[in-house]
């Protein structure tokens, strides 16, 4: 048998549920109950590896008496989670945060059918630090700067930073050219969510969503955008972009929705989160980071 395990070695990319009211005998069974989509004989696996932990963050038994509200954190699992090729790049790293290169295709935090393959996971195994958590986040297909606290004492802080809009995020994008619009120019509208579920949409009303949009580089019919969020809705950049009438190269969602497939990596999404910059909160100096990934520059298809 394994060893009990503490909640601070697995709390990053742990799960939480408190029980509901019920009469099970166990946990084993109230977890069986409240998901039902989940094989039992997997929730006994999970549970004889040390891998479902009670409110004390100690590995539970298979007989562990059931008890209304008890709090219980637990590890998702994807069998044969396909492995990602690329790899990502520390850039910085220090008492307080910790700044990554993500390739595409790499989901920041486990999701749906991601949970090892995912930069916080990845970054946890390479630094041996379980408190490293994303600040912010970046679609799985887009490649670039993501910055983690490395530290609990002093995560508010950074935290209130994109709370506060105090950081200043850059993006770099390929996109077809938009010769009849006046560059620089502010994209502003109200982004709520969509159909289906996982994707956004532009409606009337108050905008909840700003981006200042600068072109970089003209090629032919393909522009190089400088992209400033000064919001930070979910794709909103990809929507807004698709909304101009230039759809950033490659995207799978906007402005329509494409067929079901497998990632195509020779094709990823021409999008870049290529700097971030700020004033340290801890110690008042002035930040900057810049990706060294590069986008390959293809023609819109």
């Amino acid at each position: 048998m394994q060893p009990p395990t503490t909640r601070h070695e697995h709390e990053a990319h742990a799960s939480t549920v408190h029980l509901p009211l019920g009469t099970w005998a166990t946990v084993l069974d109230a977890l069986c109950a409240r998901f039902s989509h989940i094989d039992r004989a997997q929730w006994v696996q999970r549970i004889t590896r040390g891998r479902v932990l009670d409110e004390h963050g100690v590995a539970i038994t298979l007989h562990a008496p059931y008890r209304a509200g008890l709090c219980i954190h637990y590890y998702r699992e994807v069998a044969d989670e396909t492995p990602i090729p690329w790899v990502e790049c520390v850039l910085h790293m220090d008492e307080h945060v910790l700044v990554a290169d993500k390739p595409h295709f790499l989901p920041v935090a486990p999701a749906g059918v991601f949970v090892e393959q995912t930069l916080l996971r990845r970054l946890i195994r390479r630094t041996g630090n379980p408190d490293l958590v994303p600040l912010h986040r970046i679609d799985r297909l887009t490649a670039g700067l993501v910055l983690f606290s490395t530290n609990p004492a002093s995560r508010a802080a950074y935290q209130a930073l994109f709370r506060t809009r105090q950081i200043d995020k850059r993006y770099l994008a390929w996109a077809p050219a938009l010769p009849a619009l006046r560059f620089p120019l502010v994209h502003a509208s109200r982004i709520v969510r969509g159909e289906p579920f996982f994707r956004m949409c532009e409606v009337a009303g108050a905008p909840n969503s700003t981006t200042r949009i600068d072109v970089v580089e003209r090629d032919a019919d393909t522009w190089c955008y400088a992209l400033q969020p000064d919001t930070g809705r979910k794709h909103q950049l990809r929507l807004h972009m698709a909304a101009l009438g230039a759809p950033i190269a490659h995207d799978p969602w906007y402005p329509r929705l494409l067929p079901q497939a497998a990632d195509d990596h020779d094709h990823p999404l021409q999008l870049l989160a290529q700097g971030l910059s700020f004033v340290d909160p801890v110690t008042g100096l002035p930040r900057q980071f810049e990706s060294r990934l590069a986008l390959r520059h293809q023609r819109h298809r």
